[in-house]
C-alpha cells in the first residue's frame, strides 16, 4: 500500500536540505515493496545452495511518484523508481539511479495519458498481470523460461520511451509505446515498439499485446548498447537482431476463487546472448521460436490465507543453420501467501523446471529457473520463504 506524504514529512525524510514544495493541488507520494527471504535450490552448477534472497516474488523498490491538477481535468505527472537487492544494497539495474521506471507526462480525465521516459512495455503493461510471473503472484522465480515473453516483475525496462494509455471505455483500455534507439546514424538500431488492450468487465478480464525490438542491447551489430534496451544494465534477456512478442490472456473470477490461461509467443532472430539468470549473458546463436502455454489459479482460504498454482508448457524450435532442436520446458508454481496485515505477508514457493529436447552444450539443455544459476542436470527445483513489506 503507498503511503502519502505531506510536505513536511517528505522533507524530513529526504533531509540533507532537500526543499520540497507543493500546493494544495499537488501530491508527493513516498511508496516501496520490500521482499525478502530465504531459497534452497537442489541445483545450481551441480551443486545444492541455501541463500538469501530478493525480490523472489516481487521487485524491492522504492520511488516518489506525484501529481498536480492543471485543471480541467488535467493533471501533470511524474515517477522515480529505483529497483535494488536488498540482500547487500546494489542496484537491481546496475549503473541505474531509477532503474526500474522515470517518467514524466500528462494525464487527461477525458483523452488519456502521455508518458516520456524509462517505461515498462506494453506486453509487461497488459499481459504481465494476468501471468503468474506477475508481480504479486507466483512473480519472478515462476517466469517463463529465460523470461522470453517478458512477462515477470523483473522485466526489462525500456528507455527513451513514449507510451500513451487511454481512459477506460465501456471497460476497454488500450495504448501502445515506442522506444527510441536516439542513434544519430541508424533510427533503428536498438529501438522498440508495442501496443496492447485490455477489456475488464464483472468477473471477466481479457488482454491482448504485441512487442518487437530491433537489435536490443545493441551486440549483434555490435553499436548502441544503450539504446531503448540497454546491455549494461542488465536489461536485455535476448541480444538479438530482432525479437517479437505477442500473446492472449484472460482470467475469470468466482467467488474466492480466479483462473487464468495465457498463451505467449516470441520468435527471436539472428541471436548472439540469451540472459540465464545468475549466470549473467551466455552465448547463444542462431534463431529461436517460443510459446508458452499457462494455466494458472488462486483460492482465498480467508481474508488472509490463499493458494496459488501454475503449470506452464514451453514448446521451442531451435536452429543455428546447420543444426536444430526443439526444446521443451515443463514448469510447475505452488504458493501460499499469508497476511499478516494490509502491508505486510509471509509466503512460501516452490517452482519445478524440467527441458528435454535442447541442444547439447547449449543454454537450452539445463534447466533455468528465473533469477537462479542454471542447473548442471534438465531439472531444477526451488523452494523459497519470505516476507514482503509493502509502504
Amino acid at each position: 500500500m503507498n503511503k502519502s506524504l505531506n510536505t513536511s514529512f517528505l522533507a524530513a525524510a529526504l533531509s540533507a536540505g532537500c526543499v520540497v514544495s507543493a500546493h494544495a493541488q499537488s501530491s508527493v507520494t513516498l511508496y516501496g515493496v520490500i521482499d525478502a527471504g530465504l531459497i534452497y535450490t537442489n541445483n545450481q552448477g551441480g551443486h545444492s545452495a541455501w541463500q538469501e534472497t530478493s525480490s523472489a516474488t516481487e521487485n524491492t523498490v522504492f520511488g516518489l511518484k506525484g501529481t498536480e491538477d492543471l485543471g480541467g481535468g488535467l493533471q501533470a505527472v511524474f515517477k522515480l523508481e529505483n529497483g535494488f537487492n536488498l540482500n547487500n544494497g546494489t542496484q537491481f539495474n546496475s549503473g541505474d539511479a531509477f532503474g526500474e521506471q522515470t517518467y514524466a507526462g500528462l494525464q487527461s480525465s477525458q483523452f488519456g495519458t502521455v508518458l516520456l521516459g524509462r517505461q515498462f512495455d506494453s506486453v509487461n503493461d497488459y499481459l504481465g498481470p494476468l501471468s503468474a510471473a506477475g508481480s504479486g503472484y507466483g512473480g519472478n522465480l515462476s517466469a517463463h523460461p529465460f523470461n522470453n515473453d517478458n512477462l515477470a516483475a523483473d522485466s526489462l525496462s525500456l528507455n527513451n520511451t513514449v507510451k500513451y494509455v487511454s481512459t477506460s471505455y465501456a471497460g476497454v483500455t488500450f495504448g501502445g509505446a515506442y522506444s527510441f534507439s536516439n542513434n544519430a546514424n541508424s533510427f533503428s538500431n536498438n529501438r522498440a515498439y508495442g501496443f496492447g488492450a485490455t477489456y475488464a468487465h464483472g468477473p471477466i478480464n481479457v488482454a491482448a499485446a504485441y512487442l518487437q525490438m530491433n537489435n536490443a542491447g545493441g551486440g549483434v551489430l555490435g553499436t548502441n548498447p544503450n539504446g531503448a534496451v540497454s546491455l549494461a544494465d542488465g536489461s536485455a534477456d535476448f541480444v538479438a537482431a530482432r525479437q517479437r512478442i505477442w500473446g492472449v490472456g484472460g482470467n475469470y473470477v468466482f467467488g474466492p476463487a480466479t483462473v487464468g490461461l495465457l498463451w505467449t509467443h516470441s520468435q527471436i532472430d539472428n541471436m548472439a546472448s540469451v540472459f540465464a539468470g545468475s549466470a549473467g549473458n551466455v552465448a547463444l546463436n542462431g534463431g529461436l521460436r517460443l510459446n508458452n502455454y499457462e494455466v494458472n489459479a488462486r483460492y482465498a482460504l480467508s481474508s488472509a490465507l490463499s493458494l496459488a498454482g501454475a503449470y506452464t508448457f514451453t514448446d521451442g524450435a531451435y536452429s543455428t543453420g546447420g543444426t536444430s532442436s526443439s526444446p521443451r520446458w515443463h514448469e510447475v508454481t505452488l504458493q501460499t501467501d499469508y497476511s499478516l496485515s494490509k502491508r505486510t505477508d509471509l509466503y512460501a514457493e516452490g517452482v519445478y523446471e524440467h527441458v528435454s529436447g535442447g541442444t547439447n552444450g547449449s543454454a537450452l539443455n539445463n534447466a533455468t529457473i528465473n533469477t537462479l544459476s542454471p542447473s548442471s542436470t534438465n531439472s531444477q527445483v526451488a523452494i523459497t520463504v519470505g516476507v514482503k513489506h509493502a509502504f
